[in-house]
C-alpha cells in the first residue's frame, strides 16, 4: 500500500473516531497539526510519512479524556496501523511521537533516556503552534468552559513549577493556563520554522491578555 493511501485510511479512521470529541480536541485540531507539520516538514529532513502518521494520531485519545490513562492512545493507533500493515519500524516511531510529544511530559526529567527524534520534532512543533495564537486562546477557553472553570480569579496565582501530576489535576482558572503554558511554548520550539511561525501567534497572545486586563478592570 502507497504512502498516500495509508495517509486516507489514517485521515478516514481519525475523523470517525473523534466524532463528538470535545472542540478543542476535535478532528479540526487534528487537522490544523497535520497541515503545520507538514509546513514545517518542508524545511527538516524527516520521514514524511512517519510525520503524517504523528500528526493525525498523536490525539486519538488524549489522557485527559481517559482519566488520565495515558496507554489508551498508543495502543488504539498501534492496533490500527497493524491493521492497514504500516512498517513495523514506522509504526514504533509514531507511539514514540505520541509518548513523548505532549507539554506535560516536559515537565518529567527524564535525563539521558528522553526520546527525540527529526519527525518527534516536527510534530510536536505543530501540535504547540495550535496551542498558541488565536485558536490556541480559542481552545483553552473552550476547555475551559468544558471543565466548568473560572474565566479569571486575581486571588489564584498560576503555579510555574508545576510536577507533570499537578499539572494534570490542576482546576486552576483558564487565564492561568497561559503562564502555567502557552505562554512558555514559543521558547520550547524546536525547528526554526515552527520557532518563526510561533514569534506572532506569541504577541496575539500577549496582546490578548493586555486587552483582557484592561477590560477585566473596566478600563
Amino acid at each position: 500500500m502507497n504512502n498516500q493511501l495509508l495517509i486516507d485510511k489514517t485521515i478516514a479512521f481519525v475523523k470517525k473516531e473523534l466524532e463528538g470529541a470535545e472542540g478543542g480536541h476535535d478532528w479540526f485540531h487534528i487537522q490544523r497539526v497535520y497541515t503545520n507539520a507538514r509546513t514545517i516538514a518542508k524545511g527538516e529532513k524527516v520521514d514524511s510519512l512517519t510525520v503524517a502518521l504523528g500528526a493525525l494520531l498523536h490525539d486519538i485519545a488524549d489522557a485527559k479524556f481517559h482519566d488520565g490513562d495515558e496507554t489508551v492512545g498508543p495502543r488504539i493507533a498501534r492496533d490500527f496501523m497493524k491493521s492497514i500493515d504500516v512498517d513495523k519500524a514506522v509504526i514504533s516511531h509514531v507511539i514514540r511521537i505520541m509518548e513523548n510529544s505532549s507539554f506535560k511530559n516536559s515537565l518529567e526529567k527524564k535525563g539521558d533516556t528522553t526520546f527525540t527524534s527529526p519527525e518527534l520534532q516536527v510534530v510536536q512543533d505543530a501540535d504547540r503552534l495550535d496551542a498558541i495564537g488565536a485558536i490556541g486562546i480559542a481552545r483553552a477557553f473552550n476547555y475551559g468552559g468544558f471543565k466548568n472553570r473560572e474565566l479569571y480569579n486575581p486571588a489564584i496565582v498560576p503555579n510555574l513549577n508545576m510536577t507533570k501530576e499537578e499539572y494534570k489535576k490542576t482546576t486552576a482558572p483558564t487565564i492561568n493556563h497561559f503562564y502555567e503554558k502557552l505562554l512558555l511554548l514559543k521558547d520550547r520550539m524546536n525547528t526554526e520554522t515552527g520557532k518563526e511561525m510561533a514569534e506572532k501567534r506569541h504577541r496575539f497572545m500577549l496582546d490578548f491578555l493586555e486587552q483582557f486586563y484592561k477590560e477585566w478592570e473596566g478600563r
